[in-house]
């Protein structure tokens, strides 16, 4: 399918930055899944989700941002931290940020919390 070919995961190599979690959904219902995207390059959590939301419009998919927070990224360790909140769209369920990260890095020690910073 389509959605197969979207990446789960898009994140920065390295460093702290913001992310999102967002739910992408077959126009009319049906298949769905969930994505975690995440960039330093991104000042605010909605500067990620704009971009997202034209490139799976263009695949037939409906985005919905489930939340949003911070990844810190040591790639050298391979050590993911998830924490944080978006005050835009609220707090992402790191928990299953977690889930989604760990199927992508696989050899990697995954955390989260409830931590500001």
């Amino acid at each position: 399918s389509a959605m197969a070919a979207v990446r789960t995961v898009e994140i920065d190599p390295e460093g702290t930055f913001k992310y999102i979690l967002v739910r992408l959904q077959r126009r009319g219902g049906g298949e769905q899944r969930d994505i975690v995207r995440g960039t330093g390059a991104a000042e605010f959590h909605n500067h990620i989700f704009e971009k997202v939301n034209p490139e799976m419009e263009k695949l037939g998919y409906e985005c919905k941002c489930l939340g949003g927070g911070k990844i810190e990224h040591n790639s050298k360790d391979k050590k993911i931290r998830v924490f944080g909140l978006s005050t835009g769209y609220g707090k992402a369920d790191h928990s299953v940020t977690v889930e989604i990260l760990k199927k992508e890095y696989t050899d990697y020690e995954i955390t989260w919390s409830d931590d500001k910073k």
